[in-house]
């Protein structure tokens, strides 16, 4: 469960840097830590659903084409073991091989670097990796840990994220109204937007599941002094009563 977090909470950071909203799906996070592939498939399913993407994969299934890496000292924490000795240490990281040194940082918990013709071994604290992600992805990295997005938006894409910016106006709605969490509601909608329309067609049934919507359906509601909502960034008009 601490992996969990500490995946789900880079993934978060991810999409925030990136400034896509949490509420549009992405096709898929592609993943690289320690004790990733362990994780049992209830624990895979429960990141997927936090960061709202279709699937999970591993980093290495792109290999190095994903993300520009660099890899630099951190000489407060190689400080404390090298002392005055940390500059050559440096040098000897910044002489490696970048990629090859977050792969077995991520792999192994450890990597390792010629000082002097020796062996030195490092761990994630004590190495600083930049991974710069290349067009349409976006990629988060802390102590051995990447998490990377998807960031291409499909057309089936979008109007799932149309749909779930939908729910959110209608749960809003119905808070708004006075109804109870469990209420059953009938609901009417227009949609001046073409886009949000066929969203809302194509997710008719998981927007009635999450409302709570017994009866769902396009036109102008007829039903006697019903308050109309409206979303102008959706396009978007609605009605709601509870039956």
């Amino acid at each position: 469960m601490v992996l969990v977090r500490r995946l789900v909470e880079l993934g978060r950071a991810t999409r925030a840097d990136s400034g896509v909203k949490t509420r549009q799906p992405l096709s898929r996070a592609l993943i690289a830590a320690q004790g990733y592939q362990e994780l049992p498939a209830e624990l895979l399913a429960q990141i997927a659903e936090e960061l709202n993407v279709t699937a999970l994969g591993s980093l290495s299934e792109v290999g190095g084409s994903l993300v520009d890496t660099t890899a630099k000292a951190n000489f407060r924490a190689l400080g404390k073991r090298f002392g005055k000795g940390v500059q050559e240490v440096a040098k000897a990281v910044a002489a490696a091989d970048a990629a090859a040194l977050a792969t077995a940082l991520r792999t192994t918990g450890s990597a390792t670097v010629e000082l002097d013709g020796s062996p030195v071994e490092l761990s994630p604290d004590e190495v600083i990796i930049t991974e710069t992600p290349r067009e349409g992805w976006a990629v988060a990295n802390e102590s051995g840990a990447t998490v990377a997005l998807d960031l291409h938006i499909t057309p089936e894409l979008r109007l799932a994220g149309l749909a779930r910016d939908a729910i959110r106006q209608v749960q809003e709605a119905r808070k708004n109204s006075g109804l109870d969490v469990a209420d059953r509601i009938a609901l009417r909608y227009l949609a001046a937007d073409a886009e949000t329309g066929e969203a809302l067609a194509a997710h008719a049934a998981l927007i009635a599941d999450e409302v709570l919507a017994t009866d769902f359906a396009a036109g102008e509601a007829d039903w006697a002094g019903a308050t109309a909502f409206a979303d102008e960034a959706l396009g978007l008009t609605f009605w709601l009563r509870k039956v």
